[in-house]
């Protein structure tokens, strides 16, 4: 039975994954709302199996003593989920600092924090997965904080991948599109105000550049982290999740 860590495991895709992991594995929850990773714990199967730690990424200090707490001597995969949106905008009140504090910072503090343990696995292959966003790619108006820490969750996986490869750790990010969570209704309804229309309004034109015009549900996006974790020759890749709204060749 393998180990993996998940932060941002209170809700949304965080919750979805541990669901999809939890029947075969044992999942370490990680967030800052004991509330919510308590009930995250409680919808898994064999409860009991599964551990809560509580911690800010946005503090180095706070993970390393999480990490310190961890149940476990090792784990077999560390899947950096944990983020926040929304719009940020220059001035006394701008967001850029916590947005990239909590994306980017975090995950780097997260990641490093809990490697010494992925590296002590006896697994032959070990996975860091990365949750990242379709808005690596794409820009929007105003969202500045939240496109730049996304790309560079992208170039933190890169770099994480060829460093690792000796060690068999394979390093991989998924690039959801819009997700049917909490942080997306949010920020369909900032949107929708700006524009002074409704949020069903706003979505119908959201979903006018997605050929598949709909969200992905957070069980999807579980889904193809479940798959990239059983995987052995795949590193250093960015996986797009998002009905079409984007196609590579």
């Amino acid at each position: 039975m393998k180990h993996y860590i998940i932060s941002g495991g209170g809700s949304g895709i965080g919750r979805a994954i541990a669901q999809a992991l939890s029947s075969d594995h044992t999942v370490i929850l990680c967030g800052r709302n004991l509330k919510n990773l308590e009930g995250t714990l409680s919808s898994l199967e064999n409860p009991s199996r599964h551990r809560i730690l509580t911690m800010d990424i946005r503090s180095l200090k706070g993970v390393q003593e999480a990490a310190r707490k961890l149940p476990f001597p090792s784990l077999d995969g560390i899947i950096a989920n944990a983020g926040i949106g929304g719009a940020n905008f220059f001035g006394p009140e701008d967001r850029w600092q916590d947005i990239i504090e909590t994306n980017l910072s975090g995950t780097y503090y997260f990641v490093n924090s809990f490697l010494p343990m992925l590296r002590k696995s006896s697994s032959e292959y070990k996975h860091l997965t990365i949750v990242s966003s379709i808005l690596a790619r794409l820009g929007v108006s105003k969202y500045s904080a939240y496109c730049a820490s996304k790309a560079g969750l992208l170039g933190l996986m890169r770099s994480w991948a060829t460093e690792l490869a000796p060690e068999k750790i394979l390093v991989n990010a998924i690039c959801p599109g819009w997700v049917n969570t909490d942080m997306a209704q949010s920020g369909l309804e900032e949107i929708a105000q700006g524009l002074d229309i409704t949020q069903d309004q706003f979505y119908q034109i959201a979903m006018q550049s997605v050929p598949l015009g709909k969200m992905s549900e957070p069980e999807e996006i579980a889904e193809l982290i479940a798959y990239v974790l059983q995987q052995k020759s795949i590193t250093g890749q960015s996986f797009d999740i998002n009905n079409g709204a984007i196609m590579n060749s």
